[in-house]
């Protein structure tokens, strides 16, 4: 998606974990294992932006993980907390403010988005160290805090 705003862009990640293995892809258009995610447009929410990324590049239904709070009233809708946020360069002139959930499946298969990326794959703990090419700190960071945070089921 081209960017909403020249100078920032608020985008999602999803962190998708499923018995112990986290969903990678490999983006197509800049070469390196990432967890699903996307822009926020401007006619949606985080969460319905998480969700719809997640549907259209893994096939999946999934379930953000964490705390929403019970403040839903007329004219305000709670949201999902995100797990972290965080700002990265995306050129000289482009920042994305990434909200970074933490998901589970529900339904669906796993479909590779091939207009999109190269791979997708589920990943364990071990298996995160092959990936080719390596994923970054911060990438890796996650993925592995994803691990350790989400209870295997």
């Amino acid at each position: 998606m081209p960017h909403i705003h020249e100078k920032i862009d608020f985008t999602v990640a999803i962190f998708i974990v499923d018995h112990a293995r986290l969903l990678l892809i490999h983006h197509r258009g800049l070469n390196k294992w990432l967890p699903l995610g996307g822009h926020i447009e401007l006619d949606e929410d985080p969460e319905a932006a998480a969700l719809r990324e997640a549907r259209e590049e893994s096939g999946l239904e999934v379930e953000l993980l964490g705390e929403r709070p019970p403040t839903t009233s007329e004219g305000t809708r709670a949201l999902i907390s995100p797990r972290f946020l965080d700002i990265h360069r995306i050129n000289d002139t482009h920042e994305h403010v990434g909200l970074i959930y933490w998901a589970r499946p529900i339904k669906g298969s796993v479909t590779l988005a091939e207009s999109e990326h190269h791979a997708i794959r589920w990943c364990d703990r071990e298996q995160l160290s092959e990936l080719s090419p390596p994923l970054t700190e911060a990438v890796r960071w996650y993925c592995l805090k994803a691990l350790q945070e989400i209870p295997n089921h």
